[in-house]
Order: C-alpha cells, then sequence, then structure tokens
C-alpha cells in the first residue's frame, strides 16, 4: 500500500496544468461557431508535446478546431490556445482535455502519461 500511495503522489507532482477549469464559451467571428481561451502549463520535464481533445459524457470524440490538436511546449512554459466548436455541438460537448505523449524513447524512464480535463458547463 506505501508503494500505491508513493506512486500516485509523484505522478500528481508531475502533471501539468489547464485553465479555465470551467469554461465559458462565446460567440466567434464566423455564425454558427463557438469559441473559448484555454492555457496549459507544463509542469512535467520528461514530456514536450501535448495532445488536445473534446469529449462528450462517453467519451466520444467531438469535432473541432484549435491552432494545432498537437502543443510542443519546453519545461515550465505556458501556452495559450483557442478551442472552435460548432454550435451544434456544444450541447454534447462535456470535456476539453489535454494529454501528455510520451517520447518513444523515453518510455523507459517516464512510463506516466497525465490528461486534465476541463468540464464544460
Amino acid at each position: 500500500m506505501r508503494y500505491l500511495i508513493v506512486l500516485l503522489w509523484v505522478s500528481v507532482v508531475n502533471a501539468h496544468d489547464m485553465i479555465p477549469t470551467y469554461p465559458t464559451f462565446t460567440t466567434a467571428f464566423v455564425p454558427g461557431v463557438l469559441k473559448t481561451k484555454m492555457e496549459i502549463f507544463n509542469k512535467r520535464e520528461d514530456v514536450s508535446y501535448y495532445e488536445l481533445g473534446a469529449f462528450d459524457s462517453e467519451w466520444n470524440s467531438i469535432p473541432f478546431v484549435t491552432s494545432y490538436k498537437l502543443i510542443k511546449m519546453d519545461y515550465l512554459a505556458h501556452a495559450e490556445f483557442d478551442i472552435y466548436i460548432k454550435e451544434d455541438d456544444k450541447p454534447r460537448l462535456e470535456y476539453i482535455c489535454s494529454k501528455s505523449k510520451l517520447m518513444k524513447d523515453n518510455v523507459a524512464t517516464s512510463a506516466i502519461a497525465s490528461r486534465i480535463c476541463s468540464r464544460v458547463k
């Protein structure tokens, strides 16, 4: 049991952050499209890439548009990005997530991927 607690503590310490926790959408410049601004903070020295995703309550992927669905970030760097979705998809949207992408040659030293999700109101 002691090892499980240590493993969970290490994974929390090494996780990344994404804000806001509860994003709100505004009308974009294109009719029928909504937009929200998000920010991600890389607190993992062993991870340089984060993948963005949008999901419904059943974890099915929802189509969205952003500048980059895969963000390259240095350690302790911040990145702001906009998420655009169709107004028709907004009622189904439940989560906007970022997931750390582990480098193939670095998996032996860092086998814990982290996923951080913001819940849409």
